[in-house]
């Protein structure tokens, strides 16, 4: 089951924590989260799974900046998220799916227990301008039955920022 914007709303403090929160960006099933002004890219044409690969970072100025198709883009959201005993989900837009861009290749589906802000994976299919503070995506929530462990990844939990993969950890 999903969760209700007015049951995000009111778990809001207890197993659900969105900073800043906004009641503005509540949906009736999710809430919106905005695009921060900060991107990675990753500096070398080719990728390797067992090496830390380099990365650049840019500022998306109030004007906009251009995402250009084939081009991988890291952003991260404005809001750190922290959930406890409930599933985040995580997808786009349907306004910002409608201009052709992508916020996130596979990793939509969060981890009970997560804390920190929400990487988002970015690409286009066609050249597309984007500003700081869009809402860009929206996480909801299901509910999970059963005993759980909860997520403890040194990898991505409690980060203070776009998080570029660490896979190569996974080779040592």
């Amino acid at each position: 089951m999903i969760l209700s914007g007015l049951e995000i709303a009111e778990r809001i403090g207890n197993d659900i924590e969105i900073d800043p929160y906004n009641s503005d960006q509540l949906n009736p099933n999710s809430y919106n989260l905005r695009l921060h002004d900060e991107l990675m890219i990753y500096e070398d044409s080719i990728l390797d799974m067992r090496k830390e690969n380099k990365v650049s970072k840019l500022t998306i100025p109030e004007s906009g900046y251009e995402l250009i198709p084939g081009k991988l883009y890291l952003g991260r959201t404005v809001e750190r998220t922290r959930t406890d005993n409930l599933v985040p989900m995580l997808e786009g837009r349907s306004s910002i799916g409608r201009l052709g861009m992508f916020v996130h290749v596979t990793a939509g589906f969060g981890d009970v227990g997560f804390n920190g802000f929400w990487t988002l994976e970015i690409f286009v299919v066609q050249p597309l301008i984007i500003y700081p503070n869009v809402e860009i995506c929206q996480i909801y929530y299901h509910h999970l039955d059963g005993e759980h462990t909860v997520y403890k990844s040194g990898k991505y939990q409690n980060n203070n920022g776009i998080q570029p993969s660490k896979l190569h950890e996974d080779f040592k």
